[in-house]
């Protein structure tokens, strides 16, 4: 990549290949929506680089983020999800995932969808920021605090405002690459 990408991202080749290809893309791919979604509650308390490096192992473990698989596990699963290393084995955030499968399977029984019920925060298009330092970057907007809000009232868990905003970027909802970082202008142009 020619210029300077964003400072949070250099010190491993991992969070550069992340920024470089994922972080700030418009996603609306329903199955990689709910997986974002699942890991970005998970990351709660942890850095992402930790996520990050187990993600593989999540899609393992939680069946490709199949919400109706995922909504069925039962206390068998469970165990073995806390027993496995290659995740974060902390039983409330198993448990967050699962209840968050069934609120998604809900808000399909009730014709929605994840990609619509979270894309309407932003009207549906990308709220390109411009900003020139990552100390302008903020954790929360009133955006996140309305998706959070609405995800917590359809049943939705580990999606706090942080959380949400934390997803918002990720998935390309807001572009919050700076303004110096080439993905900036590729992602703002639609060339991501």
């Amino acid at each position: 990549m020619n210029g300077e990408r964003c400072p949070w991202c250099e010190g491993s080749e991992l969070y550069r290949h992340y920024h470089d290809t994922e972080w700030g893309v418009p996603l609306k791919d329903e199955r990689a929506l709910f997986e974002l979604l699942l890991l970005e509650g998970a990351q709660a308390g942890l850095s992402w680089a930790t996520i990050l490096k187990k993600r593989e192992n999540y899609r393992r473990a939680f069946d490709g983020f199949d919400p109706a698989k995922i909504a069925a596990y039962d206390e068998t699963k469970v165990a073995a999800l806390l027993a496995d290393p290659g995740i974060v084995r902390n039983r409330a955030k198993v448990a967050a995932a699962i209840g968050n499968a069934r609120a998604c399977l809900a808000l399909y029984a009730g014709g929605g969808s994840l990609v619509d019920f979270l894309w309407q925060f932003v009207d549906g298009e990308p709220i390109v920021n411009h900003w020139t330092h990552l100390a302008e970057v903020p954790a929360r907007t009133a955006q996140s605090d309305a998706m959070s809000k609405a995800l917590q009232k359809a049943g939705f868990k580990f999606v706090g405002s942080t959380i949400c905003y934390a997803l918002m970027q990720s998935a390309g909802l807001v572009n919050d690459h700076l303004t110096s970082c080439p993905r900036h202008a590729e992602i703002a142009a639609g060339l991501a």
